[in-house]
């Protein structure tokens, strides 16, 4: 479809941190330095990993709890290191068919939720049966990029 598009993303493993009772911006900015610092060598094996993207983060309706995660390098998707951090895990996220919406500009929590919202509201009018409890944020920029940003809310397919 023109406004969103139905993708099949593989089973994979990210490493991920959750941040409780913040807003959704400050839980961003800890989680990223949680998992920036995981990749930096705050693992089992000081090893560095190269940052990669989307960053995602977790939003469930009406909850406080944001999961905010990095995907793990293909090279490193085997036996990623484990983290040291107790408040870092690698987990495995299943196979799954995902809705996506694009979106430009700077996203802010604000933004993401109407983006969300659009194409909750697109899925909905179009018949397509999907889990709408919970959403994620992806981002692809880092905070430098001024122009041509890409951003994606995603909603996992029923």
């Amino acid at each position: 479809a023109k406004d969103y598009e139905l993708r099949q993303y593989e089973t994979a493993k990210w490493v991920s941190t959750v941040v409780r009772g913040e807003s959704q911006k400050e839980a961003m900015r800890q989680g990223f330095w949680k998992l920036f610092h995981y990749i930096q060598g705050k693992n089992e094996r000081e090893m560095k990993i190269d940052m990669t993207v989307p960053v995602t983060c977790l939003v469930k309706s009406g909850c406080t709890d944001f999961k905010i995660s990095f995907f793990v390098p293909f090279e490193h998707q085997d036996s990623p290191p484990q983290p040291t951090d107790s408040e870092v895990f690698v987990e495995e996220r299943k196979a799954a068919a995902i809705f996506v919406r694009s979106f430009g500009g700077f996203a802010s929590p604000e933004k993401y939720a109407e983006e969300a919202e659009v194409l909750a509201r697109t899925l909905r009018n179009r018949g397509q049966l999907f889990h709408e409890d919970f959403f994620y944020t992806a981002g692809y920029d880092s905070p430098f990029k001024l122009f041509n940003r890409h951003n994606e809310v995603w909603y996992f397919k029923k």
